[in-house]
């Protein structure tokens, strides 16, 4: 199926009132929880899992990324008028749109950012459309010795990028990957790490250790660090757009749209490095006569540009989700966690096997996207006092929806351990820095890695040096091997060429 015949399919069921109310839904949540610091899209369906299980599929991921793309949506309020970036994502966003906002243009600020939202996001939903099915195809022709090549480097990358250290990163993974050992190993029947409690031989459920990881942790950490919650928001003033600012932010809508989707597309890409790389583009290509704004009164073209970049990104995460299987971020590894809960594997087979449900929930982005500026610009007023919630009264929240939302999937106390032990470990996670997401990639794509690497050596009849005499998985290996110890060599010869240049001018 072509994309204009899958998008022609997902139309004529996404426009149905059942899943145009999802959409709704998701959008104002997203929103919402965009707007709160600290609450992002992951926590928000961490929490959302264990009460979708009555809901169809396809009404459930149409809510899912509801919250993904309108958290992308939510979260420039927070950078604008808090100068407190609630996403990773917003932080280049806050360089320029707080100092608007202390100088009077909060309005055009915040109206710059949801337009760029908007044109960011239908660039980033038609590259999906387009660009998915191309990727399957490319997939289709891999072998399992490719695939754990590809899961490696996917390991690497993500443990590298988001931990503050990839040492930091690489243990949560470790963590992870552990996790995702436990229970009955398929091909031997032998129980693995279960310590004799049969609760365990199924295995930890992933929604569990993404509700600790992301909901519990978050609360005690909050809890731990005794915020109070008092907030000073400035006016939003009037919400417009002159000829002249719709003018300056044109093109780099357009600019941060192109850049940020292919950084989304790379495994572990992020948010981060097109936002930044937006802003210096724009910073160097303002008119002269605009280049004075720039970390002084604020201008318009560095939230307009970071901002479309941003969520063209986040668009191109779905990507590699939807066709390889591969979360690069930790909402797409919730969001795969969501989909196994269902019975659904996301990768190659998933646009023959659930075409529906895949062309729905892209049609249903192009409408989500048209919502979210609906609900942003009109509704800011709403945005601000969901800003005033007392931080302690929000978490005492959170948890309780945690334990209530935990408990009900299996009814197991041995649950509910596991819950606030795993989430205690990840409180301490984020008290010393170390990043949860790759817990969550590392105890999903641990198994499916397991598998890929038996069935290679199955096929290769037991030879290890299958993994780098195939093309592909060679050449997947050589980037991983460079993503893990490039940044380290050159920071060391960087760091020589320091040291040389030093004792030269001493000399």
């Amino acid at each position: 199926m072509n994309a204009i015949d899958g998008l022609s399919l997902g139309f004529s069921h996404a426009f149905s009132l059942g899943n145009l109310g999802w959409a709704l839904l998701g959008c104002f949540l997203g929103t919402a929880v965009g707007v709160l610091p600290g609450i992002g899209p992951a926590l928000t369906i961490a929490l959302l899992l264990p009460i979708t299980y009555q809901v169809s599929a396809t009404g459930a991921f149409i809510l899912f990324c509801g919250v993904f793309y309108g958290a992308m949506y939510g979260g420039s309020t927070t950078s604008i008028l808090l100068n407190t970036p609630g996403e990773s994502g917003s932080i280049i966003t806050a360089l320029e749109g707080a100092k608007m906002a202390r100088n009077g243009r909060a309005g055009p600020a915040l109206a710059t950012s949801a337009v760029g939202s908007f044109v960011a996001g239908v660039v980033g939903t038609l590259g999906i459309a387009f660009l998915g099915p191309v990727v399957v195809d490319f997939a289709l022709v891999l072998g399992p010795a490719e695939y754990f090549s590809l899961m490696l480097l996917c390991f690497v990358t993500v443990s590298a990028v988001l931990g503050g250290s990839p040492l930091r990163g690489l243990t949560s993974l470790f963590f992870g990957l552990s996790l995702g050992l436990v229970g009955i190993d398929l091909q031997t029947g032998q129980p693995r790490m279960t310590f004799g409690l049969p609760e365990l031989f199924d295995g930890v459920n992933v929604v569990l250790v993404a509700v600790a990881l992301f909901a519990v942790a978050e609360a005690l950490h909050m809890a731990w660090n005794h915020v109070d919650g008092k907030v000073q928001v400035l006016p939003v003033g009037r919400l417009w757009l002159s000829r002249t600012d719709l003018k300056r932010s044109f093109w780099p809508w357009i600019r941060g749209a192109g850049l940020g989707f292919p950084f989304g597309v790379m495994p572990a890409g992020g948010t981060e490095m097109p936002t930044m790389l937006s802003y210096y583009a724009e910073k160097k290509l303002v008119a002269p006569e605009y280049a004075h704004e720039f970390g002084t009164t604020g201008a318009i073209e560095g939230v307009a540009g970071p901002e479309a970049a941003n969520n063209a990104a986040a668009a191109g995460i779905l990507v590699p989700m939807l066709t390889l299987g591969l979360p690069t971020s930790a909402t797409a590894a919730i969001m795969l966690s969501a989909f196994q809960s269902y019975g659904i594997q996301p990768g190659p087979l998933l646009f023959q096997t659930q075409a529906d449900l895949v062309w729905t929930l892209i049609a249903s982005l192009f409408i989500a996207n048209v919502m979210l500026v609906v609900l942003n610009l009109p509704l800011v007023g709403l945005w601000v006092k969901i800003l005033k919630i007392p931080t302690p009264q929000l978490y005492a929240g959170i948890l309780v929806f945690a334990t209530i939302g935990t408990y009900g999937i299996s009814n197991s106390v041995t649950d509910l351990l596991l819950l606030y032990g795993i989430g205690i470990i990840g409180m301490f996670m984020r008290r010393f820095d170390f990043p949860v997401a790759p817990v969550i990639i590392g105890m999903i794509l641990g198994p499916m890695a397991e598998q890929a690497l038996r069935q290679a050596m199955t096929i290769s009849e037991g030879d290890w040096t299958t993994f780098v005499t195939r093309p592909g998985s060679l050449i997947i290996l050589i980037l991983a091997a460079l993503a893990l110890f490039g940044p380290r060599l050159y920071a060391l010869a960087t760091r020589r060429r320091r040291t040389a240049a030093t004792a030269s001018v001493d000399s």
